[in-house]
């Protein structure tokens, strides 16, 4: 059984790639891919078959998914504008290459999304189906990341500013998302599901605000600010302007309710509670007041 990873150069295809091997799946059944392999030699040295694949050149999806069996397609970490194209491709290339079980990392409620990106998941399944391609679709909620990472940032001016209003938020970590994809794909009976993927609990960003005081100990409040206000800020920190506009939509999807999900489906998929708002910050906060750490607050 040959078990191909798009986005392996990333980080949830690279953390798939990683829960696929601690749950037993031989390295040598497992493809990882990526558009620049150099980044993943590591995995080869470890027997993990590594294979270029660059979702705008049609070539290499059919050599990178020669002989797959299951595809996990991560979905593209390109322009908005080029996403269904991209995703198209590697959705015909795993059609010729026959392969039994496309999952497709989506976003929750794709069905009904109204953002920009959410707008992308959703054609995606579109084609999915029209390919009538077994699928499982992975609709993974925001990451916990999109604010753990930002932990310095929002501690040095003591605020989080979004445009989520008093929408709430499913958050699950990065790593509970690739283990669900593991899960999936190394057990049978999920042809045909629809994950609606996030953490146990929601939040709303003003309590995500409230998190972080309480694991810091520094009073952190949320700022909500309009759409645009938030994506001139997001460009102004040095985001492209492109890509500030589509994170600041997103926070707008967030506040018509379009990121929480009380589904289950993570916890039950993983076998267990996911990574908690509260650990997670914990841990961030340990980091960053490490002595000799790069992000350490002076």
């Amino acid at each position: 059984m040959s078990i191909v990873v798009t986005g392996a150069t990333g980080h949830l295809g690279r953390l798939t790639v990683e829960a696929l091997l601690r749950r037993g799946v031989p390295a040598t059944d497992v493809v990882a891919t990526g558009r620049d392999t150099t980044t993943i030699t590591d995995l080869a040295d470890r027997g993990v078959v590594v294979r270029r694949a660059d979702f705008g050149d049609a070539d290499s999806l059919a050599e990178a998914f020669r002989g797959a069996d299951k595809l996990l397609l991560v979905s593209a970490s390109v322009p908005v504008e080029d996403r269904v194209a991209h995703h198209r491709r590697a959705i015909d290339a795993a059609v010729a290459a026959g392969v039994s079980l496309v999952a497709y990392t989506s976003t929750t409620h794709a069905d009904r999304a109204t953002t920009v990106i959410g707008a992308t998941h959703g054609e995606t399944e579109r084609y999915l189906r029209d390919r009538a391609v077994p699928r499982v679709l992975l609709r993974n909620g925001w990451y916990l990341e999109n604010y753990v990472e930002q932990l310095p940032q929002i501690l040095a001016h003591g605020t989080l500013v979004g445009a989520a209003g008093d929408g709430r938020i499913s958050l699950g970590s990065r790593a509970d998302y690739a283990e669900a994809a593991a899960v999936v794909l190394t057990t049978e009976g999920h042809a045909g599901a629809v994950y609606e993927l996030g953490g146990d609990t929601s939040f709303t960003l003003a309590e995500v605000a409230q998190a972080i005081s309480s694991a810091s100990g520094e009073h952190v409040s949320y700022v909500d600010l309009p759409v645009s206000e938030l994506a001139g800020r997001l460009a102004a920190a040095g985001l492209p302007v492109p890509l500030a506009e589509v994170l600041a939509d997103a926070d707008l999807g967030m506040s018509r309710g379009e990121m929480e999900t009380d589904s289950g489906d993570l916890c039950r998929l993983i076998g267990r509670a996911p990574v908690s708002l509260a650990d997670a910050l914990a841990a961030a906060v340990r980091e960053v007041r490490r002595p000799g750490s790069a992000v350490e607050r002076v």
